[in-house]
């Protein structure tokens, strides 16, 4: 039998000579300390190591924390024989985007009734973060201006100044929110940043205290910043990551978002549920567009159909089916609204365990902040030879600035940690920041 001729050279070294790879000079991207933490966790796990820095809501295991009601639509869902894998709209479902718009503004509210709302799936709240500072810096009429600010909070997460970043903005300033020596909002710091901030300007603003430091506005701020944005012609776009898991009540949570569009002013909201539904692995999420006239709607969302198509196509359909499938029965949604509500009184329970065991053990200073804040982050008010001593003796891991994670604390590690934040005060012969 005459042999096959070899139509393939054989390569005598799996490495091409010639000139260096084109990516050479490519340099390494610069890691959080954060990031690198959780990347140690992921890759090692270790009994000793407790990490307060998670961005999920977790269990009392450790586990992310799932809604029963969504594990049980969960199964509802993959035992239906109708179900199909077929693509969803790039502007996603929109019995899904409707439900969820109308969660966060209601289902009466003056622009929904104009038709001059709607909604946009993405790739959860971070991907609607993303699309609306991408259709911002394309589009906003301030674009006509030579430079078009973006305030943020700082304190915040590190992803949304870099996602402003990504889509082309260059002035983007930080407005105080945060008192790290009192230990509470700073209002007159924001009030003053914003005051003086040019016209046009966009400003990022969380909905609720479910915030990078726990802790929200009051009524009357929120009238303040209404009436100056209508002042001073700026852009709110609000974030709205997880409705219902500060208050235990979903229309207080979303009340901000709410009263701007009641009010006439033209916004954007980046909506998600990977939190309040457990769906971190289904990035659930949707971008909610407000203007001031139903034309500019239709043109508004044809250019993010145009965005969508060029960076993901389609939204994945699973997740969205679950959520819709919870905002659409009354049944669900009571139930849902119920899970909501215990997890956050398990939540508040911890906090007021924490202030608890820093009195019995004589840890110096104030910690009423702790049950003054919501949400799943606060702030323990240690300096940053406190945190590197957690760190370094403890293996307990929190933000340098003292941030973490409420969930992240629970009957396995809360006396642990507790003891060990008391020794770090004294070791390091420092007060806290408070």
């Amino acid at each position: 039998m005459a042999a096959v001729a070899q139509c393939c050279p054989v390569l005598r070294s799996s490495r091409l000579a010639g000139p260096l790879s084109v990516f050479c000079d490519v340099p390494e991207a610069s890691v959080s300390v954060s990031e690198r933490l959780l990347k140690l966790k992921r890759g090692a796990p270790c009994p000793r190591r407790i990490f307060l820095m998670a961005r999920d809501c977790q269990a009392n295991d450790g586990q992310p924390w799932v809604p029963s009601v969504v594990r049980k639509i969960w199964q509802q869902i993959l035992n239906d024989p109708t179900l199909n894998h077929e693509c969803l709209p790039p502007l996603g479902s929109s019995e899904f985007t409707r439900a969820a718009m109308e969660l966060a503004i209601g289902k009466e509210n003056t622009a929904i009734l104009e038709n001059r709302a709607a909604g946009i799936q993405t790739l959860g709240g971070s991907g609607a973060l993303w699309l609306g500072a991408q259709f911002l810096h394309r589009w906003y009429c301030g674009s006509t201006l030579n430079e078009r600010a973006v305030y943020i909070s700082q304190p915040t997460w590190e992803s949304h100044c870099a996602i402003f970043q990504d889509a082309g903005f260059t002035d983007i300033r930080p407005y105080r929110y945060w008192d790290n020596e009192k230990l509470t909002l700073d209002v007159k710091g924001l009030i003053d940043d914003l005051e003086s901030a040019p016209d046009f300007t966009i400003v990022v603003l969380d909905s609720s205290s479910y915030n990078a430091i726990g802790m929200g506005l009051e009524s009357r701020e929120w009238e303040w910043i209404a009436d100056m944005a209508v002042r001073k012609k700026m852009f709110p776009f609000f974030y709205l990551p997880s409705q219902g898991l500060t208050s235990g009540d979903l229309e207080t949570d979303s009340a901000p978002v709410c009263f701007f569009a009641e009010k006439g002013l033209e916004l954007l909201c980046a909506q998600s549920f990977s939190r309040n539904c457990g769906l971190y692995a289904q990035r659930v999420g949707n971008l909610i567009i407000i203007t001031k006239e139903n034309e500019a709607l239709l043109s508004s969302r044809s250019q993010l159909e145009k965005l969508v198509i060029a960076a993901w196509g389609s939204p994945p359909a699973l997740g969205a089916r679950i959520a819709t499938t919870i905002l659409n029965n009354p049944t669900l949604y009571a139930e849902w609204k119920e899970n909501l509500k215990v997890k956050v009184e398990q939540t508040l329970l911890i906090r007021e365990k924490i202030k608890e065991k820093l009195r019995i053990l004589g840890v110096q200073g104030c910690w009423d902040h702790i049950t003054q804040q919501a949400g799943l982050y606060s702030f323990f008010g240690l300096t940053p030879l406190q945190v590197e001593f957690l760190s370094q003796q403890k293996h307990i891991y929190l933000n340098l600035d003292g941030q973490f994670n409420i969930s992240c604390l629970n009957n396995s590690n809360l006396e642990y940690v507790m003891q060990s934040i008391s020794e770090a005060v004294t070791a390091t012969g420092l007060e806290t920041s408070q």
